[in-house]
């Protein structure tokens, strides 16, 4: 058997920096601490295709901030820690400047994934932290810049594909107005189901897995939770009826009321979070679930066991 070994990973996302700190013996995730922060890397990316200045800072602050806490508490790790970043990097035109600033102000170098690898490593990630890891399971992982779908039988990916549709990409493109109006939400609504569409997938005998602050924060929501809580929150069943409940509160309120109201697991969330559910429900109406198994796993847990 083999020791187990301390590792560490930073899932830079469109909206969200993620740190997770583990244990590895033989292919299992032992968590030992996760942080999170909304540095919100993909503002305007949609529109500029570049990254602007200033989300730049704010990530490459939120990364050294990461690299000050585990010098503090696990300095073994700290030169090997396994950075990688997803669509908003991919879909920038001076990506190499950004990545290029991360080296120069952390020393770390970062793991640039395609949309297909973004899949890839999503569902083991997602996977590998519930405890019923048996059957067949689609993951669902709706980020601020895409959407990827993955699907496999307990831990082995079959297939995995990635949408340009995300909380934020979507949201900056179509809802213009605080709250949004019935013509932009329904715009939205549109071409998610256009988009998926396209998808001919059959999902008759698999069991949805949803991951990413979308998903997290309206189950902590549900739970009642003061602050974030994997051990609860994995494996939570959201059910579809919920989301519309969500949608319908979430479009009617502007952003600034969502973030006060549902401090702490909407805070930088509040302006995107109603496009992030408007995918989610299509997704669920589309393959006809009218639940999910909520997972905390992601990104950050499936490039660790690779």
């Amino acid at each position: 058997m083999n020791t187990a070994e301390l590792k560490a990973s930073i899932d830079i996302g469109t909206n969200s920096v993620l740190l997770l700190v583990a244990k590895i013996q033989d292919g299992d995730i032992e968590v030992l601490e996760e942080k999170h922060a909304v540095p919100r890397l993909g503002k305007g990316v949609d529109v500029d295709k570049n990254l602007h200045p200033d989300s730049c800072d704010r990530v490459v602050n939120v990364l050294k901030s990461y690299k000050a806490h585990l010098v503090e508490n696990y300095p073994s790790v700290v030169k090997d820690v396994v950075v990688t970043a997803t669509s908003a990097v991919r879909d920038s035109s001076n990506r190499g400047e950004f990545l290029n600033q991360i080296y120069q102000e952390t020393g770390w170098s970062v793991q640039l994934l395609s949309g297909e690898e973004e899949a890839q490593t999503t569902y083991s990630g997602a996977i590998s932290v519930l405890k019923d890891q048996s059957g067949n399971f689609v993951v669902l992982d709706i980020g601020g810049g895409s959407t990827e779908i993955a699907m496999g039988n307990r831990l082995e990916l079959s297939s995995g594909v990635s949408i340009d549709m995300g909380s934020v990409r979507f949201s900056e493109r179509y809802l213009k107005n605080d709250p949004p109006t019935a013509d932009e939400l329904e715009t939205l609504r549109d071409e998610v189901k256009r988009l998926l569409k396209a998808k001919n997938f059959n999902l008759k005998n698999y069991r949805l897995v949803g991951v990413a602050g979308t998903v997290t924060s309206i189950a902590a929501i549900e739970l009642g939770l003061e602050e974030y809580d994997a051990s609860l929150i994995n494996g939570y069943h959201l059910k579809k009826e919920s989301v519309e409940n969500f949608i319908d509160e979430f479009s009617r309120i502007n952003s600034d009321k969502i973030e006060h109201k549902y401090s702490p697991f909407l805070t930088g969330r509040g302006d995107v979070i109603t496009g992030g559910l408007i995918i989610l429900h299509e997704f669920m109406n589309h393959f006809k679930f009218d639940e999910l198994i909520v997972s905390t796993g992601g990104i950050r847990h499936g490039i660790l066991t690779k």
